[in-house]
């Protein structure tokens, strides 16, 4: 009997004939987090296995270390046994539930799992025995089967798994497994948001910030660093484009109409952000945008952006509203950042009525009139400074 972490993957168990890939992947990725530790990370039906050989487990560290990796649904912290004997999980159980709940008054239940159906007994006969046992040894215990305080868990498998708690972990698909994305990154609160969810279905993350001096500060580029870096917590490393804007924001602003400014900044962004994408092989454009939020963000705002570039464009926010995403970015340690006052590209030179319904031939005419800007957009695009974090 020893301590041992069981880590549980959801949605890739159905993947068919391709779970192979994305259980490969995740074993890597867990194994890279956990290189500094004595552990090893092995693979049964449906579930990743972390042991050392000591049978120990430090699970402060061990879980921190792997909870933001995207595909894991949970972390068990487990008792581990090759004696699958009723006998041995009786007291291994009443063992379990007395060290760590039996100074207080409690209701529990069991539950089993058999994944070798050959086992004599089937899982009911299993929990009942076990369940009968618990209650002889614990005088504090109750039974409770519908609404339990405690859920002891038993998975028969290779060896027995005794467990009564999952930290629950993020989901999704595991990093870099959906291709690659870029992503358009401000300082605010949504595009961070943004990369996040792409990055949880699988979207390997090139993030490309537009840098405006003088008129952005570098206070304004560190809090994209430190935003960028809150994103490495779940992608591992990511390369970080920053592009000198500044030529390129003021040849639109010194000629366009005043109200077409916003959605010819946008396109501009779009196009360097696609010549970056094509650069570094990535399928999708990524931005932050949410349906109607603001005048960027109409539908007739985001055909007439849509239509600067080849590439699909994802938003993954288009559905939620700013309550909705700002709870998305306290949950991962990026809204204290976005709302630092330091102020981005698109928050300077902002027409005091922008254009909510432009259509798409008219701005195309509109940017065709802009003299020097696709020159201007290559040369940004070529001066990119590359910021691997």
């Amino acid at each position: 009997m020893k301590k041992a972490l069981l880590v549980k993957y959801g949605e890739i168990f159905l993947r068919g004939a391709n779970r192979g890939f994305f259980e490969r992947r995740l074993a890597k990725m867990i194994k890279r987090r956990l290189s500094g530790f004595d552990v090893r990370v092995t693979r049964e039906n449906g579930r990743f296995l972390v042991e050392s050989d000591s049978g120990d487990m430090d699970y402060n560290h061990i879980i921190p270390a792997v909870s933001k990796i995207f595909g894991l649904i949970g972390l068990s912290p487990c008792v581990m046994t090759e004696d699958q004997s009723i006998e041995n999980l009786c007291k291994i159980s009443a063992d379990f539930i007395r060290t760590h709940y039996g100074q207080r008054t409690f209701s529990f239940k069991v539950k089993t799992r058999r994944a070798d159906k050959r086992y004599p007994l089937n899982s009911q006969e299993i929990s009942a025995i076990v369940g009968e046992k618990i209650l002889g040894d614990t005088q504090s215990a109750r039974v409770d089967l519908h609404n339990p305080e405690v859920t002891l868990h038993i998975e028969l498998r290779k060896n027995a798994y005794i467990y009564a708690e999952t930290v629950k972990t993020h989901g999704g698909l595991p990093y870099g497994s959906s291709g690659r994305g870029a992503l358009l990154l401000s300082g605010g609160i949504d595009s961070p948001v943004a990369g996040y969810m792409m990055a949880k279905r699988g979207v390997e993350l090139i993030p490309v910030y537009f840098h405006s001096p003088p008129y952005t500060s570098e206070r304004a580029k560190e809090k994209v660093l430190d935003l960028t870096r809150v994103l490495t917590g779940f992608t591992g490393n990511i390369k970080l484009y920053v592009i000198p804007f500044t030529d390129v924001q003021l040849c639109i602003h010194r000629q366009c109409q005043p109200e077409k400014l916003t959605i010819l900044l946008k396109r501009a962004m779009l196009k360097i952000a696609a010549l970056i994408a094509a650069r570094e092989n990535c399928h999708c454009l990524i931005t932050g945008d949410s349906v109607g939020q603001v005048a960027s963000q109409t539908m007739q705002s985001l055909a007439a952006a849509q239509s600067a570039v080849s590439l699909p464009i994802l938003r993954p926010l288009a559905g939620l509203d700013k309550q909705e995403i700002i709870d998305i970015a306290a949950k991962i340690g990026t809204f204290d950042i976005s709302i630092r006052p330091y102020e981005d590209c698109c928050t300077i030179f902002i027409p005091a009525h922008p254009e909510t319904k432009p259509k798409i031939h008219a701005i195309d005419n509109a940017e065709r009139h802009l003299e020097g800007l696709e020159e201007l957009i290559l040369i940004a695009a070529e001066q990119a400074e590359i910021i691997i974090i």
